[in-house]
């Protein structure tokens, strides 16, 4: 039973034989579908599905794997930029977890998927009709009206095409709202006529738009003339009046006919003798996470839906009887996703069989017969108090399936006196099953009701930033939640923006650096410092990953401080997966000392996972001025949001200052990715906050210097670092045991000396001194630098610090007692005729 083939009969020779209808196409397409009839005056037969987890309870894993190999097809087609700007939108109810499946297998894009449940307060964006479903009326209700205003490709997806009514009518109402390029449209099975083919590319040309076709198998099908006629004969000839008792199982079979078994109450089987045990359990749904894409699911929620699945499959697999051989996770109507993902996770946990399918509206006959698709029915009226007012809906091949327990995964808006009554889905469940168990999702609420930001705040903050769009890196390495200021002149002398800076006139995330192009005497010496450095780089990598996992998360959401933080995050990334399997989650986010870090960023990323999770990175700490900041912006910010758990504490590769307690070292080396700027750290530019620039609900801004690719390092990096992790992974776990027994109680002791130094060279402000091989760098790159202070018989790790000084005219002093390398000096009283240590300007 529920398998295409059943004892070598296929699933869809009952209605074959009886109503002439014909499959033809490819050698796979019967073990694709089955045939039933429908009672539908539309269209008499049904193509029934065994991969789509909707009518025949299917293993999890393959349902969701149909629909990420169609995904990856899509990005292959559209190729790693346009698969970026991508939207995924799938077809209620039958194709809403498909469609979120293909969008798994893209990687990239956000999807949304059409309802036939209207929510108060949110407007539609768009509708169409179905013409041959039976139940025709779509909305587009997502919660950001932007996700369908873009002009990236959209990515249509169903469970079939059959004529191509339904994805004409879709382009026809968006492509009026949002003229865009290019059109995908997805489907398990393409079934559609040559003249139905053809009019889809006649429809395409009309627009002047590109529309490409992506499906598991393809084929025709076959019907006589008076299909329609014999459809209707056959179905009112198998359906018997259902009984009165509401408790007892209502007819759904036919009445014997020649060369047809007898259809049995509800689905062929008769009820259980016991009734089977009804019970709730809790799921620990991560606060404010979409149920799914009814009003969008975005890239970042699928991240957060994957790292919460172990904890939402274990509660079901604690509640499930020990000797659970058979078990079935049933979704309800549109909530595919979610409970596809739950069953995904509960087959990974439990020794059982596990199967997922979901109820559904549509009206189909069973016939308890090998060669037909549907062979059982229950039937229940609606619990989600629909707005088309109530009816009957369906739950097909499971009783006398054989399950041992049945999880129904509803979303609250269907957990209603309804669900639970006699008669209602629980009750017939428990006549089929000896254990049901009842899991609700909470109910995605769009909105300031919905969400924790304030009611004045937009309800959806944009998208994170990916490669190769914006930066160099790879998209899944890192999501920038900035704006992109590419197209805007930010670039000043360095003169000029040191007067500024320092006068009171401007802050220095207002205008940014002109891009240092190093010589080629300068290149060799980065390049000669990484391969050097690579090993001992790559161990305070795996350090400091190590003990982010031992102390602080174990599924951690890597946040790094852009752009010094970005690289290391991106390499313990990569640790994380090299070493465990993980594929951890890394944002980059602005942080700006004197105005804190990006508060939408926080917000963006607090409605997306546990707070509790979130890792700030950093690449060094120097005086401890970030730390401090982050500190201070942390608590202002779930003081005014009224979120809480993020730790501000730092994770860091070096920590010469001494300020944090988790790191890879606290050696003052050189950190290869310091050399640099841009061309290390994937072509992007320090962050930027103006307010002509950006609005209070905006990200902070960044530019991508997409023209200096010739000059990029980034991949270089990170690639030679990364295989040198096999080579420290002994010495990193001896080094982590040590560490996590240690006391690593920050002593501050680099902003005592920064306080010293100040005073002693008579600048009297700690912001003018810059302590560690990192942020001496940034001064002889970035800033006005008046003199180096280096610790006496520093070697190779100063020998770019020594080419940089020498090329602007810095002294460079050698000091007997300092804790850090070096400390690099900004003039202190700095004037356009005062560059250089001795007064005179320096050519650059």
């Amino acid at each position: 039973m529920n398998h295409a083939v059943n004892n070598g009969v296929w699933s869809g020779t009952w209605v074959a034989e009886r109503l002439g209808v014909a499959l033809d196409g490819d050698d796979g397409l019967t073990d694709l579908l089955g045939l039933a009839l429908r009672r539908n005056p539309r269209r008499a037969h049904l193509l029934v599905s065994h991969v789509l987890g909707k009518h025949v309870p299917q293993s999890p894993a393959v349902v969701h794997g149909h629909g990420v190999a169609l995904g990856r097809r899509v990005r292959a087609l559209l190729g790693e930029e346009e698969a970026a700007r991508a939207v995924v939108l799938g077809y209620a109810e039958t194709a809403t977890g498909l469609g979120h499946s293909v969008a798994d297998g893209l990687g990239l894009a956000p999807c949304l998927h059409s309802t036939r449940r209207p929510v108060p307060g949110v407007a539609p964006a768009g509708g169409f009709e179905e013409a041959h479903s039976h139940a025709t009326s779509h909305l587009l209700l997502p919660e950001d009206p932007a996700l369908l205003s873009g002009d990236g490709p959209l990515v249509l997806v169903d469970d079939e095409f059959s004529t191509g009514n339904t994805v004409l009518n879709t382009i026809r109402d968006l492509h009026a709202r949002h003229p865009r390029g290019r059109y995908v449209v997805v489907a398990l099975v393409d079934m559609r006529s040559a003249a139905d083919t053809a009019r889809l590319t006649d429809f395409a040309r009309g627009l002047g738009a590109r529309v490409d076709l992506v499906a598991a198998a393809s084929g025709t099908v076959r019907l006589p003339e008076d299909v329609l006629e014999r459809g209707r004969e056959l179905v009112a000839r198998h359906e018997r009046p259902a009984p009165q008792d509401p408790r007892q199982p209502d007819s759904a079979g036919p009445d014997p006919v020649p060369g047809a078994p007898a259809a049995r109450p509800e689905a062929g089987v008769p009820a259980q003798r016991s009734r089977g045990r009804v019970a709730r359990v809790g799921l620990p749904w991560p606060r404010d996470l979409p149920d799914g894409g009814r009003h969008g699911f975005t890239p970042a929620h699928r991240e957060r839906l994957e790292r919460a699945l172990p904890g939402l499959a274990a509660p079901i697999a604690a509640a499930l009887p020990a000797d659970a051989g058979r078990i079935l996770v049933l979704g309800f109507e549109e909530l595919m996703y979610a409970p596809l993902r739950i069953a995904c996770a509960l087959e990974q946990t439990v020794p059982a069989e596990v199967r997922f399918s979901t109820t559904t509206r549509s009206p189909v006959l069973a016939v308890d017969d090998p060669g037909y698709a549907i062979r059982s029915r229950l039937v229940f009226p609606a619990h989600d108090d629909p707005a088309d007012g109530p009816g009957d809906r369906y739950a097909y091949n499971v009783a006398g399936a054989g399950f041992d327990a049945v999880v129904a995964v509803v979303d609250s808006a269907g957990d209603t006196p309804a669900l639970h009554a006699a008669g209602g889905l629980l009750d017939r469940l428990a006549a089929h099953t000896p254990h049901v168990l009842l899991a609700v999702v909470p109910s995605h609420v769009p909105g300031p009701s919905g969400s924790h930001s304030a009611p004045e705040r937009p309800s959806m903050l944009p998208e994170p930033l990916r490669g190769p769009a914006f930066s160099s890196y790879a998209p899944e390495e890192v999501g920038w939640l900035l704006q992109d200021l590419s197209d805007v002149t930010l670039e000043a002398p360095t003169e000029e923006r040191e007067e500024a800076i320092q006068g009171g006139g401007a802050h220095y995330a207002e205008s940014l650096p002109v891009e240092y192009q190093p010589s080629e005497r300068y290149q060799g010496l980065f390049h000669a410092a990484l391969d050097a450095s690579a090993a001992r780089i790559a161990r305070a990598v795996g350090v400091v990953t190590e003990t982010v996992l031992a102390e602080r998360s174990p599924r951690p959401v890597l946040v790094s401080l852009a752009r010094a933080g970005t690289p290391v995050g991106v390499l313990m990334r990569r640790w994380a997966l090299d070493r465990h399997g993980l594929d951890l989650p890394h944002y980059a986010v602005s942080i700006v000392r004197g105005r804190g870090i990006d508060a939408n960023a926080l917000r963006w990323l607090s409605r997306r996972y546990d707070p509790s999770d979130v890792v700030f990175v950093d690449g060094w700490t120097g005086k401890g001025a970030i730390t401090r900041e982050l500190t201070d912006a942390i608590r202002d910010f779930e003081r005014a949001e009224g979120v809480t758990g993020f730790d501000p504490e730092i994770a860091v590769l070096a920590d010469p200052g001494g300020c944090v307690r988790t790191y890879g070292t606290r050696e003052d080396f050189l950190i290869p990715s310091a050399c640099l700027n841009s061309t290390v750290s994937g072509l992007i530019s320090r962050t930027v906050l103006r307010a002509d620039l950006v609005g209070p609900d905006d990200f902070h801004g960044a530019k991508f210097y997409r023209e200096l690719a010739g000059a990029d390092v980034s991949p270089v990096f990170l690639d030679t670092v990364s295989a040198r992790f096999a080579e420290v992974a002994a010495e990193v776990g001896t080094a982590v045991k040590e560490l996590l027994s240690a006391d690593r109680t920050p002593t501050w002791e680099g902003w005592a000396a920064v306080e010293r130094i100040s005073e002693e060279y008579g600048i009297h402000d700690v912001n003018l001194v810059k302590p560690g091989v990192g942020e001496t760098t940034r001064v002889l790159l970035r800033r006005v630098p008046w003199k180096i202070l280096a610790r006496a018989g520093a070697g190779a790790d100063l020998d770019h610090v020594r080419l940089l000084a020498e090329q602007r005219g810095v002294p460079v002093e050698e000091v007997g007692e300092l804790p850090y390398t070096c400390v690099g000096l900004i003039h202190p009283r700095f004037t356009r005729g005062a560059t250089g240590a001795d007064g005179r300007a320096v050519a650059r």
